[in-house]
């Protein structure tokens, strides 16, 4: 590990309490409720790509150096692991824990065999059973059908661990001297990326031909949840630092590239069904969120405004938002909590500051304790 801190980053924490809230939003509120600000709500999803974009951004930044050093060695690789673990592991429990209520319905779910070409692979209820195994070993992402088992938005944290088992080697690649070399190398992961999707549009393997945020097919889920067609977006993370050392954090091109890409992410989500659903829940915009990051890592007005004390303070809990908001919501609405307590007038706004006030209570009360806990059992 690094023994010398670089600079922190508020803003960009800041930006992920944006992130998670309209995640929240997405899943849980109608769009044009919110006015001009209706087709970023629409639009959640896209959330998840920035956050896998951030994850490769903020480790590279920090332990890039020392990968590339080769002195992530074999011990540091199972505490760079560990740490992770404890990062991400002791609210991903809770949100399972959380989620209890949905085990009846899965069971139901699941309820059919699995055949291929005729033949059984699975008893009646098996693939329940699997999703039990798979879930809390955060492998869930893998099998397209069981990506949202028992915690939707938990697909996520499946893809995130494949990404921190692969980091120490990513974050070997030598980084460009130039810029020129750096936006090649940038460019070429998002054309990586961007395959997944094109080639989703030309066969249709579906049959969708234009699919949309409530289409469902196999090979759309597996686009959707399977960890491997979101790597392109960790991977340009990481490789973005590289461009982010030769800008200078006072540079007015930061503030500029900060604009210009909250402009263009506003811009081609307010385009709507013009722009393939496919190409936009993941890939297309990473040059977009690319100068988002770049401006918010700079000095500037924009970056200050996302480094308030308290969004950074909110920031610091949108893991555990959004890990738990669905099973929370679940729980506030299956027991008719609002109704109960004679405060359903106030609509959906009091839930959602509800749930987000439970975040930042299991912030505080287990994702931090539970972290400096493990890691002194564990080493990390």
């Amino acid at each position: 590990m690094e023994t010398h801190k670089p600079v922190r980053l508020d803003a960009l924490t800041g930006l992920r309490f944006f992130a998670a809230i309209n995640i929240v939003f997405f899943h849980f509120s109608n769009p044009q409720s919110f006015g001009f600000l209706g087709p970023v709500v629409n639009a959640g999803y896209i959330a998840l790509g920035l956050f896998f974009l951030l994850s490769g951004f903020v480790l590279a930044y920090n332990y890039g150096n020392s990968a590339r050093a080769d002195t992530l060695d074999k011990l540091n690789k199972v505490r760079f692991w560990k740490a992770r673990f404890t990062r991400l592991y002791p609210v991903y429990l809770l949100s399972l824990l959380l989620s209890w209520r949905m085990v009846a319905g899965e069971y139901g779910a699941h309820a059919q065999p699995v055949y291929w070409k005729y033949t059984a692979l699975t008893g009646q209820h098996g693939m329940f059973w699997v999703g039990m195994v798979l879930t809390p070993l955060l492998l869930q992402g893998w099998v397209p059908s069981l990506a949202t088992f028992l915690n939707t938005p938990a697909w996520a944290m499946s893809a995130e661990a494949f990404m921190y088992a692969l980091f120490p080697w990513l974050a070997k690649v030598k980084r460009p001297a130039t810029v020129s070399r750096n936006l090649l190398m940038l460019s070429g992961v998002w054309a990586v990326g961007m395959i997944p999707g094109l080639l989703y549009l030309v066969f249709q393997p579906d049959g969708i031909a234009h699919p949309d945020r409530y289409s469902w097919g196999r090979w759309l889920w597996a686009l959707k949840y399977m960890p491997l067609p979101h790597l392109a977006s960790f991977v340009f993370g990481i490789l973005l630092v590289g461009l982010n050392e030769l800008v200078p954090r006072a540079s007015r091109l930061r503030i500029l590239l900060g604009l210009a890409g909250f402009a263009g992410v506003f811009g081609l989500l307010y385009l709507g069904p013009l722009v393939p659903y496919v190409l936009l829940h993941d890939a297309l915009l990473m040059p977009l969120f690319g100068c988002i990051v770049l401006g918010l890592a700079g000095e500037n007005l924009l970056s200050t405004a996302f480094s308030l004390r308290p969004l950074v303070f909110l920031g610091e809990a949108s893991y555990c938002l959004y890990v738990l908001h669905f099973s929370l919501w679940n729980w506030i609405y299956g027991t008719h909590l609002p109704a109960r307590l004679g405060v359903a007038r106030f609509g959906s706004w009091i839930s959602y500051a509800a749930v987000l006030a439970v975040a930042v209570a299991a912030m505080l009360l287990v994702e931090k304790p539970a972290q400096r806990q493990l890691r002194k059992w564990m080493g990390a």
